[in-house]
């Protein structure tokens, strides 16, 4: 089933006087909400006690949860000791997932550097088929780990950069960030179509079985020259995208993907919304 969740406690959920990521899950469920991303992206400090904890919530209230691994990751830097490094934090960050109970690992692929744009897209695969090397090797392979299309044009995460990444390894599924792609794209994301257009390119590189399942984050965000400047709400009118086209896609082609709100600071309300709008389709 699809599932609409937020990406870490909006303020919302403080507000109400709740201090700990363990009540997640039942405050999520109580809200209708299915899914919850958990985020390393200033690094992997919680410690394995608390995780099991918050996935026996995820487990006891039907709320699936995912990781976002660090922010700092970056398969096309030069140095391979760097690399090792990414390797690790992607790791790490697999092993967490599980004791949260859950089996998606979001991460960021790399960016372009001092490179060319094709020098780093090519070192990136090169590094990618050496980490589902050693997730196997790990015997990790029964999860799946998800690169996501980037916001600014200087970060390699195109919808068709993150479709070839994923060709590697079956366990390599996409993280489709639609507004990520809108800021990049300078608003391109509108109609139905343009949705209709991504989810195809994925079906057909990928398989419907992949697409089915693929991880999707969704919010509005601010763009300028360069990309993505900063995460919005949805009561944001400038910006966009809006969700409901994305919505009927969704349903057109019968996918089921755990879809993950970013905004800033409502991200669970902006969740509900979407939940409503998908549901009324």
């Amino acid at each position: 089933m699809i599932r609409f969740g937020p990406s870490g406690n909006c303020r919302r959920f403080y507000d109400e006087a709740y201090k700990s990521s363990v009540d997640a899950p039942k405050w999520l469920y109580e809200q209708g909400l299915s899914a919850y991303e958990y985020s390393f992206g200033r690094g992997i400090s919680i410690g394995d006690d608390k995780a099991a904890e918050i996935g026996r919530e995820g487990v006891k209230y039907d709320v699936a949860i995912s990781v976002h691994a660090p922010y700092y990751i970056n398969f096309a830097n030069l140095s391979d000791e760097m690399a090792a490094k990414s390797y690790d934090y992607v790791l790490n960050s697999c092993r967490k997932v599980k004791a949260f109970k859950g089996d998606r690992v979001v991460f960021h692929p790399s960016s372009v550097g001092k490179l060319t744009r094709t020098e780093a897209v090519e070192l990136t695969k090169k590094r990618l088929t050496v980490l589902a090397e050693i997730i196997c090797e790990n015997k990790l392979d029964d999860c799946l780990f998800c690169p996501e299309t980037m916001g600014k044009i200087n970060q390699i995460g195109d919808v068709e950069e993150i479709t070839e990444f994923c060709k590697i390894a079956d366990f390599y599924v996409p993280t489709i960030d639609f507004g990520h792609i809108n800021a990049r794209t300078y608003g391109s994301l509108k109609t139905q179509d343009d949705y209709e257009k991504i989810i195809l390119h994925i079906v057909n590189n990928l398989g419907i079985e992949r697409a089915k399942k693929m991880h999707i984050h969704f919010s509005k965000i601010e763009y300028g020259k360069g990309g993505e400047v900063r995460h919005l709400t949805f009561d944001d009118g400038i910006y966009g995208p809006d969700f409901e086209p994305l919505a009927k896609a969704l349903k057109k082609y019968d996918l089921s993907p755990v879809v993950i709100c970013e905004s800033d600071g409502t991200q669970a309300d902006d969740a509900i919304t979407m939940k409503r709008i998908y549901d009324s389709i």
